[in-house]
């Protein structure tokens, strides 16, 4: 699949490519870096059911590793929308673009948080909540923007404050928003329904070392396979819930002080 869609993307055509993320593209990754990265091959890689929001289908078909191995590939662009408005704006723009791109999108019905009106730039975050004298930012993406925008609702009724990034575009990553705001706010928590090694957590980390290093905490998975469950529950089970966002922050600003 990956190989025949190569052909095509250097013969003028826009071919999408599409199947569980844990297959597409886990187990097609080498045919994916030669035949599409290697020779910049206008290809649109759909990966589905990644996460945990792939819920019943259980750990094998969980994909929690698929945004650290696309973003490493040179050429290759990482999409990660926060909701099915967004997803449709994502995937328009990509076949507008030239070269290799992933799109992550979820399995399960997830909330809406943005309509047709929301703007949207490739490889621009977006401001979605900013509290008044911030203390954190919430830089998240994906199905748990949501939480990241219940848990700034929740800090605010106990006088913290914050601002709510959504990065959709993982790679390439908005540096001069992320770093701009870091430095100004002096704290980072990352939110994602992924590892945190390699995934956003990362990505953010590697911009604020050079940049502004200053306190992170990470919102993800920490160095474990999921299991087969309801989604939700597997996102609180695993510490991506909005309590455990709301606990990174206040561990960040205890860091921070």
């Amino acid at each position: 699949m990956a190989a025949i869609a190569a052909g095509l993307g250097v013969s003028g055509k826009i071919p999408f490519i599409s199947s569980y993320a844990t297959f597409s593209p886990g187990r097609n990754w080498e045919q994916i870096r030669t035949t599409i990265c290697y020779n910049d091959s206008n290809v649109k890689i759909a990966g589905h059911h990644a996460g945990l929001m792939t819920g019943p289908d259980g750990a094998t078909h969980e994909a929690t590793e698929d945004i650290a191995i696309m973003r490493a590939l040179p050429n290759m662009r990482v999409f990660v929308p926060c909701d099915a408005i967004q997803a449709k704006k994502v995937t328009a723009a990509a076949a507008q673009l030239w070269g290799p791109t992933y799109i992550r999108f979820a399995r399960e019905k997830s909330p809406t948080v943005t309509t047709e009106d929301t703007p949207f730039t490739p490889g621009k975050a977006e401001i979605f909540w900013e509290g008044k004298k911030p203390q954190v930012l919430i830089i998240a993406t994906g199905v748990l923007v949501h939480n990241a925008l219940v848990a700034a609702r929740d800090l605010e009724k106990e006088k913290i404050n914050t601002v709510v990034l959504n990065v959709h575009t993982i790679k390439p990553l908005d540096d001069k928003k992320i770093v701009s705001l870091a430095k100004k706010i002096g704290a980072v928590v990352t939110v994602e329904e992924h590892q945190v090694m390699g995934g956003l957590g990362g990505a953010v980390a590697e911009a604020l070392a050079q940049h502004a290093p200053v306190p992170q905490e990470f919102v993800g998975l920490q160095n474990t396979f999921g299991e087969s469950g309801n989604p939700w529950d597997l996102i609180n089970k695993y510490g991506m819930g909005v309590k455990d966002i709301v606990r990174a922050v206040k561990k960040v600003i205890r860091r921070a002080e």
